[in-house]
């Protein structure tokens, strides 16, 4: 990272290592997608064999020396309550998940039934890196994430966790009911589905995207 982009040859001598070794690990290193390779610029006349290659990380590679963009998060939003008030984090929170949504909104909407609908929903959320998966209960269909990008920033703002689930209302056409959360220090967020209850989609036409300006009153 500090040196890059870097040859074998350099990392070797630097490392104190054989060039062969390094290689493996460089091979290993471009397979996991957190290096990549480019050819040297030449300097002078190139003579025979092949052009030597340069290594520099990739944004994978990076991410293994860490990040703050969960503090850079929560900064911005504090600053966001603090000059524009509750009502524009929430605002926020509700763009923020119908932009998410919006890419499969119409897919999900298009499923029939309210179960159809969450399993659409699960496989549009696990396109996004949530790990959804949506599984049958007695009572109707859970909805599963078991992995939240924004677990840390929603701990310091619920109103996230709020506007998603009440995009999940708006789109599968039902009620839902959020019971847990990565972010209050459950394994996962769990959203229930009841499957007997009106069944609000068919009632009224769907639209591509999850209604904007929705309130936590219109679910409850």
């Amino acid at each position: 990272m500090e040196q890059g982009p870097i040859t074998a040859a350099a990392v070797a001598a630097e490392l104190e290592l054989s060039a062969p070794a390094v290689r493996r690990h460089l091979d290993a290193l471009l397979a996991d997608g957190e290096a990549e390779a480019r050819e040297a610029p030449r300097r002078g006349r190139r003579g025979r064999g092949r052009p030597a290659r340069e290594y520099l990380l990739t944004d994978a590679g990076r991410a293994r020396f860490g990040h703050g963009y969960d503090e850079l998060a929560v900064a911005a939003l504090q600053y966001l309550a603090e000059h524009g008030g509750e009502s524009a984090v929430r605002g926020f929170a509700r763009s923020r998940v119908d932009a998410l949504l919006a890419s499969g909104a119409q897919q999900v909407a298009a499923a029939p039934r309210p179960d159809e609908r969450a399993e659409a929903l699960a496989a549009l959320l696990t396109a996004h890196g949530y790990a959804a998966q949506a599984r049958e209960s007695r009572t109707g269909v859970q909805l599963c994430q078991h992995h939240c990008p924004v677990a840390h920033v929603a701990t310091a703002f619920p109103e996230l966790c709020e506007a998603e689930t009440q995009a999940f209302a708006a789109l599968l056409g039902t009620h839902v009911q959020r019971l847990a959360t990565i972010a209050r220090g459950d394994s996962a967020c769990t959203t229930h589905v009841p499957l007997d209850a009106p069944d609000t989609q068919r009632k009224h036409e769907t639209t591509t995207t999850v209604p904007a300006g929705r309130t936590h009153d219109d679910h409850s």
